[in-house]
């Protein structure tokens, strides 16, 4: 039997939202690591539960309550159980959550997790821990390296796959986002700290990067040599032994330059897969959401990309039913979905966000709201399943990141970011040429080639 006080501490971290919230989450569970936790599957087992949680959607904070509750009744079994908010709710609602819900022991806002180790021994302490601000230091400046403290284990293998945080917060201030309140302006990683590590990630067994930010193409870090944009840092990762593939998201059409769209057609290892938000087709509620483009204008722009990479796939993301969105404007919408042919997107109906300035306007009615969404859905629908239609026959190469549901299957992803999967003897990290047999509802099939 082990000695209690010898065991390490427990962690249990649910992640709400975006691709940077899992970014976060992992560097988080770094910064309580490097204090002794190791993390565990289960809330049950947990001696902290922390709550890395998302505010872009309607009624967000009411589901981190919900949630609050049922974890609050674990405290009855385990009284000295803490549990923590983390994330872009912690940064909005901030002390309103620990009047809401006493059995919350500390606050955090994305800006500040770095400060983790500290604010829990004040709740070790027995006192109560908080902090949203936005700190003139830099978070990614005081986190610990990325040597293995995830889980405890020293240089711990990772996934294939990963993702790595470059740039943080947003300054364009679209009417109906409340990134810029919850994430702060935009502040770019220096190159260096980048390249390490991108290197400690290939180290550890990771062959694709994926690189994060709220607006990831207005990158501008400092290098050895000057600013680097996006294009510039792609590059330099380009170097990276043993890291075959690089990602971005999201990007905002305004700041796609004519260097990131070369990018495209010259870089190797960028993968020709590019999710680039539109929001709406039409140029009235453009002008309304601030988006500070025009349908036309994005149009031009996904020309200028297919010229230099003519495969990519384009994603994008669209909001049906924005306050003053009359029949013509969604038609717009529709036009200029049937003109790009999406091969993946995410739509959404508008959700007020409160402190925004979309949320003082009027509604669009509900059920029209309803109505519309389910016709665009069923547009990009179809589109999707064209594109994936498309993929039958040819050779695309796969990296593989885990077993599928199946006796002997194994799944990963194509250069398109289309899911495959195979019945073959492969395992998570090979890169492999297979050719593609059969699609089916949101994924491929394929026999390995080699």
């Amino acid at each position: 039997m082990s000695d209690a006080k010898t065991d390490p501490k427990k962690l249990f971290i649910r992640t709400y939202g975006c691709q940077m919230n899992v970014y976060d989450s992992e560097r988080m569970a770094e910064a309580l690591g490097a204090d002794g936790y190791v993390e565990t599957d289960t809330p049950e087992n947990a001696d902290m539960i922390l709550l890395n949680t998302c505010h872009i959607r309607e009624k967000a904070a009411e589901k981190v309550y919900s949630e609050l509750g049922r974890m609050k009744a674990l405290k009855v079994d385990n009284p000295d159980l803490k549990i923590g908010v983390a994330g872009c709710v912690a940064q909005a609602e901030g002390e309103e959550i620990m009047r809401r819900q006493p059995a919350v022991d500390l606050v955090v806002g994305p800006q500040t997790y770095h400060r983790l180790p500290e604010m829990m021994e004040q709740v070790d302490q027995g006192k109560k821990a908080l902090d949203t601000d936005f700190p003139e230091e830099s978070k990614f400046e005081h986190l610990p390296t990325r040597h293995g403290v995830r889980a405890g284990a020293q240089k711990a293998r990772r996934n294939p796959a990963a993702f790595l945080t470059v740039q943080e917060g947003c300054d364009k201030f679209c009417a109906f986002c409340v990134v810029p309140y919850t994430r702060g302006a935009e502040v770019s990683r220096p190159v260096e700290r980048i390249l390490r590590e991108a290197n400690d990630l290939v180290d550890r067994g990771v062959r694709e990067i994926t690189l994060l930010g709220q607006n990831v193409n207005a990158y501008h870090g400092a290098g050895p040599d000057g600013d680097y944009s996006l294009a510039r840092l792609i590059w330099a990762l380009n170097d990276v032994d043993g890291l075959e593939r690089i990602r971005f998201t999201t990007s905002h059409p305004n700041d796609m330059d004519d260097a990131l769209i070369a990018a495209h057609g010259e870089c190797e290892k960028l993968m020709p897969y590019l999710h680039l938000p539109v929001q709406s087709g039409s140029d009235k509620i453009l002008k309304r959401m601030n988006r500070s483009h025009t349908a036309e204008s994005y149009l031009r722009l996904i020309e200028r990309i297919r010229a230099a990479r003519p495969d990519i796939l384009i994603s994008g993301d669209f909001i049906v039913g924005f306050p003053e969105e009359d029949d013509q404007d969604f038609e717009d919408t529709m036009s200029l979905i049937r003109e790009v042919k999406y091969g993946q997107a995410f739509s959404f109906k508008y959700s007020t966000r409160p402190g925004t300035p979309a949320a003082e306007r009027a509604l669009v009615d509900d059920a029209v709201a309803d109505e519309r969404l389910q016709r665009l859905q069923a547009l990009i629908t179809e589109q999707q399943r064209a594109v994936q239609d498309s993929m039958l026959g040819r050779d695309v190469n796969v990296l593989f990141e885990k077993s599928g549901r199946f006796e002997g299957q194994m799944v990963g992803k194509s250069e398109y970011l289309h899911a495959v999967h195979v019945n073959a003897d492969v395992k998570p990290g090979d890169l492999r040429r297979v050719r593609i047999t059969e699609s089916v509802r949101n994924s491929l099939k394929g026999d390995v080639l080699d």
